[in-house]
């Protein structure tokens, strides 16, 4: 199974995704801003990150911008978890780096197909 940074400002959605993936055999690694979640990178390797969009002391765009600057995150997967909508900011986090997207509210079975899908 896979190793997965998630990262959100929500301690519920936090929570939803440390259950929801450790259930199906994942470990799972959770932070709560940006910063956090970079700080960690740079020290372990995981295999899929999961990030917000919108949070404090660092976004997501940030977060994906800078994780594609460290020689062990330019290939894996980044998935952007957001209430966000907007066809410029999917353009936008693709452009820096973001493998794909999953709209909130995400339920468990869409969290589960995107890991799926991502990393197998």
């Amino acid at each position: 199974m896979a190793s997965i940074l998630a990262v959100d400002d929500s301690e519920a959605i936090r929570t939803l995704m440390k259950v929801v993936l450790e259930n199906a055999g994942h470990t799972v690694f959770l932070k709560e801003n940006g910063r956090d979640a970079l700080d960690f990178a740079r020290d372990h390797t995981v295999d899929l990150v999961i990030t917000d969009l919108n949070m404090p002391e660092m976004g997501g765009m940030s977060l994906v911008g800078n994780l594609r600057r460290l020689d062990t995150y330019k290939t894996k997967p980044i998935l952007v978890m957001t209430t966000e909508t907007a066809d410029y900011k999917k353009q936008k986090a693709k452009t820096v780096g973001a493998t794909g997207w999953i709209a909130k509210p995400v339920d468990k079975d869409r969290l589960l197909h995107a890991v799926e899908r991502t990393v197998g």
